[in-house]
């Protein structure tokens, strides 16, 4: 886990000793397995494979770096699996095999992939595997035995590929059984009968078998034989002295195999009364191991194995388990003791005698057995069928028997197990100092993937709801701690806490987030609740003194009710002026003592009052000094008094700085205190969801043709354009009409499925008949809504393709719908129209929507307010409404307003409809006068008219009479005349009808309104329209998690839940919008589950890397369950990019075309000018000698390519591209800044070329698009994480019409995983091929190259130097724009990369920024304004003590702008320093040429410099690679 220092990579061009070790892996590569030399390839060869494991894997120490080449040389896939023979291949070519599954697993690349070929030795090989298990340590070292545990445990882990499964399975049978102690099998067998019958047909298949029963019966003591192997290895470590890290490795590996075992239900199952049978743990925790220093992760690994050994959860049926079952065994277990005691044993007759209660204590226990003799524990254990007993023929050899451990088994299984849950609800949420920096509990960013760790797994199954939230809870704690960890680290060393002469605590720095306490104390401690221990309520005053600008300070006084605050103590041991290092250990340089979190409760007013929240605006206070009243976490606080009793210090003293966090980021308790709320409550999942979600039983089973509700009548409304569309939507349908008549064959369209009815038939009669699958179609005119022109409803206008409308229909079906949606496809289109359908269908179902981010969200809602959905059932919750593009307020308390507008509007409605009667009377008061009017006054005179022009006689009536008796008239006087066209009568009668429903629907709507006229305060109006009056209601995942207990409370109910961006949603986060309601009746009243994403993109972002890898913390909901084999109906039209581009990524999904439009509309059609080629890899070498740059962990930058990204940038936009068209993007936030650096040096303030429209990560781009994107891949010594195809997938789906890749292609063409895309890359020439007398826009077909021959591009000074005489040719034709702005010209290479001065994150999308460049301008503006004000104020001794070493002012001034960004952390420290260009004319330019272009004052060029570095410090320094080299 050790971090490999930056600077033992070679920085310059010198070969390392690693360099040329490697070409001999690549030599040997090219002579026998590398793919691009498969013409000179030397035959197969055995001794390769013997050397190549003796000198590079075992010879190495199996070092993690010769193990990454071997492997990303495909050594795996084209050498060692293609030759493997079973019965032939050696042990040294089985353990090549075995520890490159390992290394593909550590890297999360595709492992299983190779095996489908040759599958029919994967058995042979497999047995050798388990037989290399069992072998002593002489014929294979326990580094060797350690991997083959590492790939045992990944093939139990991999039980979804059937390859593995047909395998594994055979070890962890019922017929395993048979190692068993014949007493317990026996005891085993009674308590389940139906097991006693499959052990009965088990015996009588082996009685008649053919197959080798020798072979069989070692499989089925495999297991065993390998945990007696691991209980006499840990039996031989001593309880001191120095012994060798890999025994201790291979203890914590085995550990690990055995919890992963016990943590599914398939392996679990028959294994867990093996494992009990061998009471490994026993001997674990009596094995001198666990108590050693270096034991520690052991002792972890063992309390996890105890849990799950003990998991309340039914081996039998799987069922969980409720404490009071738990409760019931273990009494049964102690009954069953003192009855054996009873009996057989006299000197216990005062145990078997108690209650249980007094006896189920391992320290009544011990006093019991404590002083029995060897003979007597040992008589009572193998009493219980413990151990064998004394008569026994043979005893194994393995058993212990000592006294010792026949005690401990005896008290461990016997006393009264801790409950789980009770723990759960005495912890304190927040994390303190002792976690926060614990680097055990929270580990390093930097996880290598080697060792393993004491954390759970989200794999794909899970023993019950209560086991998967537990293990989610546990992981979503670390990984909030962690984030809490970079945050308090970045505020506090910016605050730069100083050790004053007379011992006090100096604040030399500034931070946005943090201020010094000016005052604290504790006002109130509530009694504890009756059974609690802790206070039922603990809170505090907090003051700060806000002497900052207005805008930080308004910051400070909005801070939310129940945003979440750290406390924390600092006593710093540093003296005044000492510059913080971000690169040693934090707590000793900061001297941080105490971390408490505490929750805002609100500000206090002037007199003490809190002031609460509400649309009303805050008071004004005077003065800087602000005090919040604070809640504190009662269990801690209870932890904390219980030590400062025993004479340890009172923490809520000693409080010196408050720290705040991003709202985004600070969800953390929420969350925290919603999943444990869960774990409280009986979680009532609908029945035919439960076993999905856990991952059992039939992952088909959901499916809407499975479910017994199926309905076959649905109204389609407007998802059909017309009769073409609707038969070109089902083509496998035979499609009936029922209306001869072709006029009437218009949307929208009821459907009703044949197949269904039949199925229902087929049902009820119990014959099954095969159905046809026929469509009868009747279409229905939607009823006039009146006579204005925007009665009209909105229709749909997009053609659905066939998926699309299979997605739709799904959608609108009962049951869970999982809609794969590729890039481009139009899963929002598809979202969209499911919402709309089951609008109409079902006016009283209500439909949740939920989305991983506002911006989806935001685009989903624009997208629902153009279709024929009534705008007052539309609700959005949360804070990113604001970023709407509508002047219309979704928000709760924005559509109060709205309904009480409305409410008037419609009364006015009302008042003239009342004066067109000539009605006396104030009847449009409110809406309870109005509804008297409706019955009284408007229903009479309509019944009236109707009796008039329908008689009851039922005589005819001339058209004319409607017009004459139509009693609303002068009301309709604004309608588009004439009212009435007189020509038929059922024309005139429909016109009449839609007239009424007009003025119906004004008086059913005040009806609905009335509940605001009554309820007066906005809370309970919004509360109201939220439970009652909001059909649709759209929250974002974390808004669902925060306010679960609230939404509850209110008795929110919801029927549909349609999930976006599902596979970016985190597992946890998925499932909490399931349970936002009571259950009804004991059951859930949820029906529809859509959940609509892409598994084949990026997951959701996990920062620490032990996390995301070991834990596999990333994985979604969706993804887990689409692994599992659900049904997934995957959208196969893309209508984003060209078709040639899409062909870059479209091998990636079942079945992706293109729809007409990218072929045929004009922008698709025409070429990219300047360019030969629409999309490009451009081979990018190194400049002077350097490729990839780490300035320090896991930063990567790359010059070159990045001056070569900027140039081709320069040149469209000389070509005349848009600006706004183009994205540069890149795979790391280190280049990401670089390229921005470059940018604002060459181009930002020119007004020829500006800025592009983003430069970001490709995980931070992912779903947005552009035209053109230029590409930087950055690393050229290994690849890194684009090895992650679905990184890959988001990199090449971005562009539209133009995509351009800088790369180092000798490196990524290697790359297995990568191969699809690349050899479609490399196809075209790798140096970039551009067509100059081209301008933007273009006529030239796509199809068509340019004339003439192309202009190619050697390398990045050759393409800086064309661009510069292209700019001056430019600059010469457009004089008069050149004056007056910079058009400052640096050499390519002249800017040096950045090196982060503060904390550095991995992953590429966990940086802060906003990837806004109008923010970054902002704040730049804001700088300049700042050195003046700020160093006005600078006066005093201390800070002209400071200045000597770090000013003051220069550190609030960076500070202050730093954070001014809106997702800024860190600081980028930029210097620019010149470069010397390689001789080369071209590159050079000219004395005479620089003249010209640098007419602008020098200044300029400084000016660009400090934009650089304050961009770079606005943005956070977060990156890193996968720790991959």
């Amino acid at each position: 886990m050790s971090v490999p220092a930056s600077n033992s990579k070679s920085k310059g061009p010198a070969p390392t000793v690693e360099q040329i070790n490697a070409d001999r892996i690549t030599q040997l590569a090219n002579q026998y397995w590398a793919p691009y030399t498969i013409e000179n390839h030397l035959p197969f060869d055995e001794k390769v494979v013997e050397d190549i494991y003796m000198k590079e894997i075992y010879g190495s120490g199996y070092a993690i770096r010769r193990i990454m080449m071997l492997e990303f040389s495909q050594y795996l896939e084209n050498y060692l699996w293609p030759n493997y023979v079973t019965g032939k291949s050696s042990h040294a070519h089985m353990l090549s095999i075995v520890v490159m599954v390992n290394e593909k697993f550590r890297e999360r690349v595709p492992a299983w992939q190779p095996f489908k070929k040759l599958s029919e030795h994967f058995p042979g090989f497999f047995q050798q595997v388990l037989e290399a298990c069992l072998m002593d340590a002489i014929d294979c070292s326990l580094k060797e035995q350690t991997a083959l545990l590492v790939f045992l445990n990944h093939c139990f882990n991999s039980m979804e590929v059937a390859l593995i499964r047909d395998r594994v399975k055979r070890l962890v049978s019922l017929s395993m059984w048979t190692c068993l102690q014949m007493g317990r099998r026996e005891q085993e067998l009674k308590a389940v009968p139906k097991w006693r019958k499959f052990w009965k047909l088990i015996q009588r298949k082996d009685r008649d078998t053919t197959e080798d029963l020798s072979r069989l019966d070692w499989e089925r003591h495999f297991l065993q034989r390998l945990m007696i192997k691991f209980m006499k290895l840990l039996e031989t470590i001593p309880p001191d002295g120095s012994i060798g890290s890999d025994i201790i490795h291979y203890c914590e590996r085995f550990l690990e195999l055995i919890i992963d075992l016990e943590a599914l239900l398939p392996t679990r199952r028959f294994f867990n009364t093996v494992l009990d049978d061998c009471h490994l743990v026993v001997r674990c925790h009596l094995s001198e191991l666990p108590h050693r220093e270096d034991g520690n992760l052991f002792s972890q690994l063992l309390d996890m194995l105890k849990f799950y050994s003990r998991f309340e959860i039914s081996d039998e049926t799987g069922d969980p388990l409720t404490d009071h079952d738990m409760t019931q065994l273990h009494y049964s277990k102690i009954t069953s003791l003192q009855k054996a005691a009873y009996a057989k044993f006299p000197d216990l007759r005062g145990f078997s005698l108690a209650n249980v209660a007094s006896v189920d204590t391992r320290e009544a226990l011990l006093k019991h057995f404590g002083p029995l003799s060897e003979e007597k524990l040992r008589a009572i254990a193998s009493y219980l069928n413990l151990v064998a007993p004394a008569n026994a023929k043979e005893v194994p050899d393995w058993q212990r028997l000592d006294r010792d451990f026949l005690l401990e088994l005896l008290v461990s299984r016997h006393e009264r197990r801790a409950s789980q849950l009770e723990a759960l609800n005495e912890m304190p949420l927040y994390p303190t100092e002792d976690i926060i920096w614990n680097e055990n509990i929270v580990p390093t960013e930097y996880f290598s993937g080697e060792g393993c760790l004491a954390l759970p797994k989200l794999n794909l199954q899970f023993l019950t709801l209560h086991d998967y939230l537990l293990r989610n809870f546990n992981l979503f704690r670390l990984e909030s701690t962690y984030e809490i960890r970079q945050d308090i680290e970045d505020a506090i060393s910016r605050l730069s806490p100083w050790r004053a002469e007379d011992g006090s605590t100096y604040f030399g720095g500034w931070a946005r987030m943090a201020q010094p306490i000016v005052n604290f104390a504790v006002v109130e401690v509530a009694k504890p609740n009756i059974g609690e221990k802790r206070p039922s309520r603990v809170r505090a005053d907090v003051s700060v003194n806000l002497s900052v600008r207005n805008e930080i300070k308004n910051e400070w006084e909005n801070l939310r009710k129940h945003d979440v605050c750290f406390l924390v103590t600092v006593r710093p041991t540093q003296t005044i002026g000492t510059k913080y290092n971000h690169r040693d250990p934090f707590v000793p340089q900061v001297g941080l003592t105490y971390v408490r979190g505490c929750e805002i409760e609100g500000m206090l007013d002037q007199n003490g009052r809190v002031i609460e929240e509400g649309p009303e605006p805050k008071p004004q206070l005077p003065g800087e000094k602000r005090t919040f009243r604070v809640w504190l976490d009662c269990n801690q606080y209870r932890i904390d008094m219980d030590q400062a009793s025993q004479g340890k210090e009172d923490v809520y003293e000693t409080f010196n700085i408050l720290m705040r966090r991003k709202p985004k980021e600070n969800n953390f308790k929420a969350v925290l205190e919603t999943i444990r709320e869960l774990m409280n409550t009986e979680c009532v999942v609908p029945d035919w969801l439960h076993d999905i979600i856990l991952g059992y039983g039939d992952p088909g089973a959901a499916h809407y043709s499975r479910m017994p509700n199926e309905i076959a009548t649905m109204d389609f409304n407007d998802t059909f354009l017309d009769m073409d569309h609707l038969r070109a939507s089902f083509p496998e349908h035979q499609i009936k009409v029922k209306t001869d008549d072709p006029r009437k064959l218009v949307p929208p369209f009821r459907l009703t499925f044949e197949d269904v009815l039949s199925k229902k038939r087929a049902a009820e009669s119990d014959e099954m008949k095969e159905a046809k699958k026929i469509i009868t179609v009747e279409p229905h005119v939607i009823p006039s809504r009146g006579p204005y022109l925007f009665n009209e409803p909105k229709r749909n206008s997009i053609p659905f393709t066939p998926t699309q409308v299979e997605a739709i229909r799904a959608g609108m079906q009962p049951g869970l719908t999982l809609v794969v949606g590729p890039p481009g496809t139009g899963k929002t289109d598809v979202a969209v129209q499911i919402i709309a359908n089951l609008y109409h269908n079902f006016p009283a179902q209500r439909t949740l929507i939920v989305t991983h981010s506002n911006q989806a969200l935001n685009q989903l809602f624009e997208k629902i307010m153009a279709l024929d959905i009534d705008e007052r059932h539309l609700l959005r919750l949360g804070h990113g409404e604001e970023a709407l593009e509508t002047e219309k307020d979704f928000s709760r308390y924005g559509r109060v307003n709205y309904v009480l507008a409305k409410r008037l509007d419609l009364l006015t409605e009302v008042q003239r409809l009342q004066e067109s009667l000539e009605v006396a009377g104030d009847v449009a008061y409110t809406c309870e006068t109005a509804g008297h009017f409706f019955l009284y006054q408007i229903l009479a005179r309509w019944e009236r008219f109707l009796s008039r022009v329908r008689p009851s006689s039922g005589k005819l009536v001339a058209v004319k009479t409607i017009k004459d008796e139509f009693p609303f008239h002068r009301f309709f006087d604004n309608a588009p005349k004439p009212l009435f066209k007189c020509r038929t009568y059922e024309e005139d009668m429909e016109i009449a009808e839609g007239c009424f429903r007009y003025i119906e629907k004004i008086f059913t709507q005040l009806e609905e309104f009335r509940a605001f006229e009554l309820l007066r305060s906005g809370l309970d109006r919004s509360k109201y329209l939220l439970v009652k009056e909001a059909k649709v209601i759209a929250m974002t995942c974390t808004h669902a998690a925060l306010k679960r207990r609230e939404l509850v409370d209110l008795g929110f109910k919801y029927d549909n839940i349609l999930m976006e961006e599902s596979a970016q949603i985190l597992e946890i986060e998925t499932f909490i919008p399931l349970l936002l309601q009571n259950p009804q009746d004991g059951y859930s009243r949820l029906k529809r589950w859509i959940m609509i994403g892409d598994h084949h993109q990026l997951p959701p972002v996990i920062k620490n890397m032990a996390f995301q890898k070991y834990s596999n913390m990333e994985q979604s909901l969706f993804t887990r369950i689409v692994r599992l084999g659900v049904p997934t109906v995957d959208l196969d039209g893309q209508g984003r990019a060209r078709p040639s581009i899409c062909n870059l990524y479209n091998w990636r999904y079942k079945k992706l075309g293109n729809l007409a439009h990218v072929e045929n509309w004009p922008e698709y059609r025409v070429a990219n000018p300047g360019f030969w080629y629409d999309f490009q890899l451009v081979n990018v070498e190194d400049f002077n000698g350097v490729g990839e740059s780490e300035p320090s962990p896991y930063f990567y930058q790359n010059l070159a390519e990045a001056e070569y990204c900027v140039a081709v940038f320069m040149y469209m936009r000389l070509l005349g591209y848009p600006a706004q068209k183009i994205s540069i993007l890149t795979t790391y936030n280190g280049q990401k800044h670089l390229i921005r650096d470059v940018i604002n040096i060459r181009c930002s303030n020119n007004p020829l070329i500006g800025r592009p429209h983003k430069v970001t990560t490709v995980d931070k781009y992912q779903g947005q698009q552009n035209d053109y994107i230029l590409l930087s891949l950055v690393r050229t010594k290994a690849v890194g994480h684009l090895r992650d195809v679905r990184r890959l997938v988001v990199a090449m789906s971005r562009a539209r019409l133009g995509l351009y890749v800088f790369a180092r292609v000798s490196l990524f063409k290697n790359c297995f995983e990568l191969t699809p895309a690349f050899s479609q890359l490399m196809m075209r020439p790798l140096k970039l091929h551009l067509a100059p007398h081209e301008t933007y826009p273009s006529q030239r077909p796509n199809d068509n190259l340019p004339q003439g021959t192309p202009q190619e591009v050697e390398d990045m000074p050759q393409m800086a130097a064309f661009v510069y005489d292209f700019y001056i040719e430019k600059v010469q034709a457009m004089k008069a724009a050149f004056y007056g702005a910079q058009k400052m010209w640096q050499k390519p290479g002249t800017h040096k990369g950045s090196s982060p001065q503060h904390f550095v994150s991995h992953h590429p999308g966990g940086d802060r920024d906003t990837d806004s460049e109008e923010e970054e301008e902002r704040v730049r503006d804001a700088k300049s304004e700042q050195i003046k004000q700020e160093t006005e104020d600078m006066s005093s001794d201390y800070q002209i003590a400071t200045s000597e070493t770090q000013p003051p002012v220069d550190e609030q001034m960076a500070s202050e702008v730093e954070m001014e960004s809106e997702e800024t952390q860190e600081s980028v420290e930029v210097s620019t320093e010149k470069a010397m260009y390689p001789e080369n004319k071209k590159a050079e330019p000219s004395k005479q040429m620089a003249t010209i272009i640098n007419e602008v004052p020098e200044q300029n060029l400084e000016n660009a410099d400090v934009q650089s570095q304050t961009q770079a410090n606005d943005e956070t320094s977060d990156d890193g690679d996968d720790g991959d080299d």
